[in-house]
């Protein structure tokens, strides 16, 4: 009679390798099944992981990947757009104004490479992104010098490579001679601003500017001309003027 011993060994040896299956989860990926194969017999390949491993494994990939890493205290995410400002206005100056509001990390006021003169608007990046939000707040329509300036977001980060909104800004064509235009209705495009001008200076482009992310108007926009004598018609024609039923303001950029 065969021992007990053989026999429990020569009823393991007649037994298939079994397959067990283990789902992780992660509050960053869908279910995911990893098979893991436990050998009962001696020809069977050993065990790939463990579920300990798994766990370990899917745990540091979701820590890799984590969505919430992302850096949203860049740099662009934190310079804002200053426009209308007084020409007499310097860097100096508008930091102060600023730094009581947040911490200012950089201020860079705008010169026309030609004339030298200041072209109206500048660009601030604050330290924080609660320093952006409350500049935002107390600085937007407020009055420097009698000169009411507008302040946002700048119009496309700069990280958004390869995107239609960079891709539109690309169209562009830059000039010394060129404009400010603000209090835009949401409807007016690109094109209806090129053309509103037109019928006073040759305008060379227009671009209406956008909230950073999308489509949407953020109420201003700019238009160069080929000569300072179609900027200087433009203003007087068109500040104040009504477009899509709303006055705008015009002035130098």
């Amino acid at each position: 009679m065969a021992s007990i011993s053989s026999l429990l060994a020569s009823n393991l040896l007649q037994q298939p390798s079994k397959s067990l299956k283990i789902q992780s989860k992660s509050s960053f990926y869908q279910p995911r099944v990893v098979s893991v194969s436990i050998s009962r017999g001696f020809s069977s390949t050993p065990i790939s992981l463990s579920p300990r491993e798994t766990l370990l494994r899917v745990s540091a990939v979701a820590e890799e990947t984590d969505v919430s890493t992302q850096d949203n205290s860049s740099p662009s995410a934190r310079k804002l757009y200053v426009g209308n400002i007084p020409r007499t206005v310097n860097n100096e100056e508008l930091e102060k104004l600023f730094a009581e509001h947040g911490a200012v990390e950089k201020v860079e006021v705008m010169y026309d490479k030609y004339s030298k003169r200041s072209r109206r608007f500048a660009f601030v990046t604050m330290k924080t992104s609660e320093d952006v939000a409350a500049a935002i707040e107390k600085m937007n329509e407020s009055e420097i010098g009698g000169r009411q300036i507008k302040v946002n977001v700048t119009e496309i980060p700069l990280d958004t490579t390869d995107s239609p909104l960079q891709a539109a800004e690309s169209k562009f064509i830059d000039s010394p001679y060129k404009v400010y235009v603000g209090n835009l209705a949401k409807t007016v495009t690109s094109d209806i601003l090129s053309k509103f001008f037109s019928e006073k200076g040759q305008v060379l482009s227009a671009k209406v500017s956008t909230v950073p992310g999308t489509s949407k108007s953020s109420g201003f926009g700019f238009v160069s001309f080929s000569s300072d004598e179609d900027v200087e018609t433009a203003i007087s024609s068109f500040n104040d003027a009504l477009l899509e039923g709303q006055k705008i303001r015009v002035n130098k950029a």
